[in-house]
């Protein structure tokens, strides 16, 4: 069986709220989807705006592989010749090889709507479709509303799509517009459309009721081999459906080869990627792809993870390019431990009296308010400084910070830090736009002389959260430090009474880890 893959994230997906894409992050995106193997990218409507326009000019340069690109419409009007209609000349003047047009299926939107008769409607997407057809185009119909119109009318929903069929429309899409269709109603109404229309049958669902993938797969069960959808669900009001989802249960719990095994290898980067262009944070709990896909928290699960990896994952995650991950935290256990621990390449030095001991001390420090969960590079550095030939990079011998508001300069944060390095001992100064940006700072003027790579440590984010907030001013302060080189990027935490010592801690943790890891990438370049 073969299932075309059909990708709107670049009309349906724009319509979600807060996305806005520029013509040159649809190019990459349309670049990103060529390589995942989809085989149609709907672009855009290049009747409503300039910048759809401008995408359809500027992408008939790209040298797609796989995929090949759509322009959107509605069906003609009614009342006007398909030459008179700017929409559909716009569509034309695309030079697309295929287009998408959507017509109305349920009678509430034909009467009340369009406001034209049932009969009109049928003309109108017959007489689009065919003149579409006869100007060279391949044609996909998506019917809108069709599972509410064919629960409301079924003889006249069939009607609309028989009416596409047999005027040259090669594919014909049933859409759950609203999105709250239930599977077996899906399944069973596909079934009916596969038995009665002799084209290619396509499926559209929204997530409304949050079956959006369901309703997709239960419309594959039933014979359609046409799935659009869009990248991580993104689209209007609560999305639709997931084509990454989508594609690896097509893929993995099918067996359906919709791309190929390079291909799937490919999902986590292009979500991740796609998440990244529009502005948005990554779901990190989403299936698949999601950071936390293959993440494990408790320690039973850790422990039988490193026995047997598929006793508590459904796949390997490396099939969708995504990797295991074992979480700290004051539910770990030994397990937790030696999984990091053979992370870090030291399992044949780390014996699990050892990595009790270790779980011992997290535990201790979580009940301080230290959080190990999401700082996995203060987890690695606890593992490395209980090894008997740790040696630190460097060892904080005091630090001074002051923050003051001078007359004529505002507001102004210094600081001072001594560290040893060896056997030197450096001490500098360094003012920045707060007392953690001047601590950052002056530890990095200290150590540039001895580890140069710290310049291309970037300080990405810093969260702050009050642990005991009836103390006031008093409370228990935890901080979180992200810091990135290149591409990579690592958390470390600090917890303290004191905000400043809690910085300082997470800050000297995210120094010194990344001291540890990214030393060989900066030596090779």
């Amino acid at each position: 069986m073969f299932v075309e893959l059909y990708d709107t994230t670049l009309r349906d997906g724009t319509q979600r709220e807060g996305i806005s894409l520029s013509v040159d992050d649809k190019l990459r995106i349309t670049r990103l989807l060529d390589d995942l193997g989809v085989h149609y990218i709907e672009g855009g409507w290049p009747g409503s705006n300039p910048k759809d326009a401008e995408y359809f000019r500027r992408v008939r340069e790209l040298p797609l592989r796989t995929a090949k690109v759509c322009a959107f419409s509605y069906t003609g009007r009614a009342g006007l010749a398909p030459e008179d209609d700017p929409n559909l000349q716009a569509l034309l003047d695309a030079e697309t090889e295929v287009v998408t047009i959507v017509g109305k299926t349920w009678t509430l939107h034909v009467h009340e709507v369009l406001r034209v008769s049932l009969e009109e409607n049928l003309r109108m997407i017959g007489e689009t479709v065919r003149y579409l057809v006869a100007h060279g185009r391949r044609v996909i119909y998506d019917a809108e509303h069709f599972f509410d119109g064919y629960r409301a009318d079924p003889a006249y929903a069939l009607a609309t799509l028989q009416a596409a069929a047999e005027n040259g429309a090669e594919t014909v899409v049933l859409c759950d517009t609203n999105g709250g269709t239930m599977p077996w109603d899906i399944e069973a109404m596909t079934r009916a459309v596969v038995e009665a229309v002799p084209v290619r049958i396509g499926i559209h669902t929204h997530n409304d009721a949050d079956v959006g993938v369901a309703n997709a797969l239960a419309a594959v069960r039933a014979g359609a081999t046409h799935v659009q959808g869009t990248i991580n669900g993104y689209g209007e009001r609560v999305g639709n459906c997931n084509l990454i989802s989508t594609i690896a249960n097509l893929k993995l719990k099918m067996g359906i080869d919709c791309v190929t095994d390079d291909q799937l290898r490919r999902l986590t980067d292009v979500s991740r990627t796609v998440a990244e262009i529009c502005n948005l944070a990554h779901d990190t709990h989403q299936p698949y792809v999601g950071q936390s896909a293959f993440a494990h928290k408790a320690g039973l699960h850790a422990d039988a993870t490193v026995k047997c990896r598929e006793s508590y994952q459904h796949i390997e995650p490396e099939l969708v390019g995504n990797r295991t991950r074992v979480l700290v935290s004051e539910l770990a256990g030994k397990g937790n431990i030696l999984y990091k621990a053979g992370e870090l390449g030291l399992p044949e030095t780390l014996d699990k009296e050892h990595a009790r001991r270790i779980v011992r001390r997290i535990k201790e420090l979580e009940a301080q308010g230290f959080s190990f969960e999401s700082a996995e590079a203060s987890v690695a550095l606890l593992v490395r400084r209980s090894m008997p030939d740790y040696r630190p990079p460097f060892e904080l011998v005091d630090f001074f910070t002051v923050v003051e508001n001078r007359e004529g300069r505002g507001l102004l944060a210094e600081a001072s830090v001594k560290v040893r390095v060896g056997d030197e001992v450096v001490h500098t100064a360094a003012e920045g736009n707060g007392p953690v940006n001047a601590l950052d700072a002056a530890l990095r003027k200290a150590l540039r002389p001895f580890y140069p790579q710290v310049d291309s440590f970037e300080l990405s984010d810093y969260k702050v959260r009050i642990l005991d907030g009836n103390n006031g001013t008093a409370a228990t302060t935890r901080v979180l430090i992200d810091t990135r080189c290149g591409s990579r990027l690592w958390t470390t935490v600090g917890c303290s009474g004191n905000i400043i010592e809690a910085s300082w801690q997470a800050l000297a943790d995210s120094v010194e880890y990344g001291l540890w890891v990214m030393e060989p990438v900066v030596q090779e370049a």
